[in-house]
């Protein structure tokens, strides 16, 4: 009997089975119900709360295997968890106390680095700062950018297939993967480490499990591809009068910078007042207001002058033809910091306007001005005074479409309003050819829109993955997609 059955354990059943796990992983690496485990039962946003029949924190690949042969022995589903930062809900418990939640944060281990190579080999349950950090070491970069980077684990980044702020130029983390080691649903463990560049012997396994959200496999360790650390950089914060001069911008950038555009982040009014409000020591960087913003960075692993001098040629060219309004260049590394640091605040800023509505979604680069327009006007006609606080990655079609509440309406009213403000942004995502997920993943928030909108075949196939590599449905239910 599967996950899927929502059965319930009796006492003695699950004292047996915490025991075994117990003398499996030694007494502190399980935890129980009355134990301190609030961090692992709740996302960030505080939308979903499970209770699990147990915290397990294994520290090896074969703890891991053994967790999962013990667990799928007694029928009882799992769910992984990395730094637990995700926003749709796909890594905490859903079930009445049955399921055994598997935290991967004891497998901290950066195994190896080759620096001839430029890779690196490191346990899931690493933060990405650490990564970043160890890349720095040999001179080297790992370019996935977020703004949790200390507390989202890689094992995590590749569960959701993290995005970021350098997409735009090194693309999401299933970039960066050359191989993965995974626990399968059955115990045994598929060992995809390469770290080779060029394999063509049959099918890309590792493929699968980049953004399955612990679905199909536990992703215990990766083979990590690294990149020249970078000699030059440029950052600016650009001001602007719309979204299409924002992609009239993109496009002189790239023209003039090639390959060395690395990060093009958009930014409304309304957010930029949330960050100087929410950051007591901040301050407007172009000393006056616009009515949107965009965060250009720049980098290259060629050492000298020219990009400096490249960057400025393109933003004066920008600023002669109208598309830039302002712009202000970071000196140094400080004040590159200090205009990074407006965006990343983005976010828990936003909670400054009350309730905010999220979406995480793409459109093609070309489409995104009039999606835009047309979601503003369509959802101002049916919740007036709605104020959408629409930044992100502009560059690769990313955007975070938030809405946050009408001065005027009460908290809960708003949240009523949620299902048709809902089927305003996905039905205009789906009219211009995006996604309804763009780097958070499905998870359990989006799993009903998702059967609702993506093709039918596409459901099918993932359906039959889920129930070939989880016949028993024991990994992760209820998120992403239904085996049956």
């Amino acid at each position: 009997m599967g996950a899927g059955d929502n059965i319930d354990m009796t006492s003695q059943a699950a004292e047996d089975l915490l025991g075994r796990l117990g003398q499996l992983l030694g007494g502190e690496a399980v935890l129980a119900p009355d134990d301190d485990i609030e961090r692992y039962v709740q996302e960030p946003r505080g939308r979903y709360r499970g209770q699990p029949l147990a915290v397990v924190r294994p520290a090896t690949t074969q703890q891991v295997a053994a967790t999962v042969s013990l667990c799928r022995e007694a029928g009882i589903a799992m769910v992984p968890q990395g730094g637990n930062t995700g926003l749709v809900g796909g890594a905490v418990a859903t079930g009445r106390g049955t399921e055994v939640l598997i935290s991967l944060e004891r497998m901290r281990e950066i195994r190896r680095i080759d620096a001839e190579g430029a890779t690196l080999v490191v346990e899931a349950g690493c933060p990405l700062a650490r990564v970043q950090e160890a890349a720095a070491s040999a001179g080297l970069l790992f370019p996935l950018s977020l703004a949790s980077s200390g507390t989202a684990t890689i094992g995590g980044n590749i569960a959701t297939n993290a995005g970021g702020h350098m997409t735009v130029r090194y693309g999401n983390t299933r970039r960066q993967v050359l191989g993965l080691e995974v626990v399968l649903a059955d115990g045994r463990i598929y060992n995809g480490l390469t770290e080779l560049r060029k394999d063509n012997s049959g099918y890309d396994l590792n493929q699968l499990f980049i953004g399955s959200e612990g679905t199909l496999g536990i992703v215990t360790a990766a083979s990590l591809a690294l990149a020249p650390a970078p000699r030059q950089t440029l950052t600016a914060l650009v001001g602007l009068d719309s979204v299409t001069a924002a992609l009239g911008l993109l496009r002189l950038m790239r023209s003039r910078l090639g390959e060395t555009l690395s990060a093009f982040e958009l930014m409304p009014r309304l957010a930029m007042d949330y960050v100087l409000d929410y950051l007591p020591d901040a301050h407007d960087p172009l000393g006056r207001a616009h009515d949107w913003y965009v965060f250009v960075q720049a980098d290259s692993a060629v050492a000298g002058r020219w990009l400096h001098e490249a960057c400025i040629e393109a933003l004066e060219t920008a600023s002669d033809e109208g598309l830039a309004r302002d712009v202000v260049v970071a000196g140094n590394n400080a004040q590159a910091d200090a205009l990074w640091r407006l965006r990343d605040a983005v976010p828990p800023a936003q909670k400054l306007g009350g309730v905010s509505l999220k979406h995480d979604i793409s459109v093609p680069v070309a489409a995104i001005p009039g999606f835009i327009e047309e979601a503003q006007a369509a959802l101002a006609e049916a919740v007036p005074g709605i104020r959408p606080c629409v930044f992100g990655h502009v560059g690769d079609g990313n955007l975070h479409f938030n809405l946050s509440q009408p001065e005027n309406m009460a908290a809960d009213a708003f949240r009523a309003t949620e299902a048709e403000c809902n089927r305003i942004v996905f039905d205009l995502v789906s009219r211009h050819h995006g996604s309804i997920a763009a780097e958070h993943g499905i998870g359990h928030l989006r799993r009903a829109e998702l059967a609702r909108c993506a093709d039918p075949v596409r459901l099918e196939l993932m359906a039959r993955l889920k129930r070939t590599l989880d016949p028993d449905g024991l990994l992760n239910p209820g998120k992403v997609v239904a085996a049956s």
